[in-house]
């Protein structure tokens, strides 16, 4: 049998390869199609031998017989391979309608199929229904696979349901804007960036982001991208020693110092994700004043007004884990990829210090640009990434400090709580 399957196979490709060579000849494309058929029609060898026939009938273009073939195979089609082979034969003869019916049929055993999903939004989109279609081709893009491993036609058509789901977006909240304008002009003077937020995720124009941390999450702490000054009176010393914290890190720069080390550091072997470029990349250097909760006596000693400062602000106090204060250069043209901090249980702060040109930073769904002398505090266990435009460094300097929803009881606990789990992985 296995001898005449490969005659079979080379008897299929001869045929196909002799039609090709005459598309656009009708009378010869008649007569190939005819050949092709005589050799499909006969007796079924399996199922893995008919399905070769039925995508043969479908790349000689012949639907008819490609839908007698899968009504050969197991009377009405009830797999999801003999639907999807249904849906193109069904394309070919112009009956949109059933082809649909079909993909439906299929979803109803995978309601993830990707090739589904995406063959429906195309046929939708085809026959005028784009609402109909943007919906789908939603469901599609959540569940497509790497573009590197899809066929040219399936990377195209993705593409296309793409842009058609953005102008959906875009054409919904142009709508949600538009119907809720008067009412907003009645609260004049009230802060709607929550509400703007929540528009665009509504809109689908961007995506709900919450807390990822890698080492703790802390219960019933709310996701704040950037937090208010109100909790944090004492920045506004930090952000007035501004120009004195540049000084002494520009100082310590020039005199080249062999002090920076890249940030991101993983050791051989380590999955390195989105960090492959920046690992013992010097492109994103960090000098520690503290690291982990241990005061950095050399570091501080060459930029001691800065470490005087620190001693004095309500800094994270967590033996073995904060505070954390770093001076962080990033180079010219150079980006922190998306990626998000250990703990909720504390806020991150930056200080601007040397800004060269426009760079930026978003948390979540909010982007701001760095001003110098104005401090921030985020939440860094929410999505978070920085870029540096212009064609010299950037520099800020990095600290934490503990997040003001926790109580002191909360803090003392919490820290002790870990510092006992550091003690049983370390016991042998």
């Amino acid at each position: 049998m296995a001898a005449g399957r490969a005659s079979w196979r080379r008897k299929v490709r001869r045929l196909i390869s002799a039609l090709s060579s005459v598309v656009g000849e009708d009378a010869n494309l008649r007569s190939s199609r005819r050949t092709i058929r005589k050799a499909m029609v006969g007796p079924d060898q399996d199922s893995e031998d008919l399905s070769r026939r039925i995508r043969a009938a479908l790349m000689a273009r012949d639907p008819t017989l490609a839908l007698q073939l899968i009504e050969r195979a197991n009377g009405p089609a009830t797999s999801i391979a003999l639907l999807l082979d249904q849906v193109s034969a069904l394309r070919m003869l112009g009956d949109v309608s059933a082809a649909i019916e079909t993909l439906d049929a299929a979803l109803a055993i995978d309601p993830r199929s990707f090739v589904a999903l995406l063959t429906k939004g195309a046929l939708l989109e085809h026959v005028g229904h784009r609402k109909q279609a943007a919906a789908v081709y939603r469901a599609a893009i959540g569940v497509a696979p790497s573009e590197a491993s899809l066929p040219a036609e399936a990377r195209a058509q993705l593409k296309k349901a793409r842009k058609l789901v953005l102008a959906h977006s875009e054409g919904l909240a142009a709508h949600l804007e538009a119907s809720v304008a008067d009412l907003r002009a009645r609260y004049a003077g009230e802060d709607f960036d929550r509400f703007d937020e929540s528009l665009e995720i509504y809109a689908g124009r961007a995506r709900a982001h919450s807390q990822q941390p890698l080492l703790l999450h802390y219960p019933r702490l709310p996701a704040i991208p950037f937090y208010g000054k109100d909790d944090f009176p004492w920045l506004k010393r930090l952000e007035a020693a501004t120009d004195t914290i540049a000084e002494e890190v520009r100082a310590v720069i020039q005199r080249k110092l062999d002090v920076f080390a890249p940030y991101i550091d993983y050791p051989p072997g380590a999955p390195v994700d989105q960090w492959a470029e920046l690992n013992h990349n010097p492109k994103w250097s960090t000098f520690f004043l503290w690291r982990d909760g241990v005061r950095q006596a050399e570091a501080c000693a060459l930029c001691p007004r800065t470490a005087a400062l620190l001693d004095e602000l309500p800094l994270a106090d967590q033996p073995g884990f904060s505070p954390t204060v770093v001076f962080s250069v990033l180079d010219a043209r150079t980006r922190i990829p998306p990626h998000t901090g250990s703990s909720n249980i504390r806020l991150i702060g930056h200080l601007p210090l040397i800004l060269p040109g426009p760079a930026g930073f978003r948390v979540g769904n909010v982007t701001r640009q760095w001003r110098l002398g104005e401090a921030w505090l985020f939440d860094d266990t929410i999505e978070h990434e920085a870029w540096n435009d212009a064609d010299a460094p950037r520099v800020i300097l990095i600290f934490d400090v503990w997040n003001p929803l926790l109580t002191p009881g909360e803090r003392a606990l919490v820290s002790a709580m870990m510092s006992a789990k550091n003690a049983f992985e370390a016991a042998p």
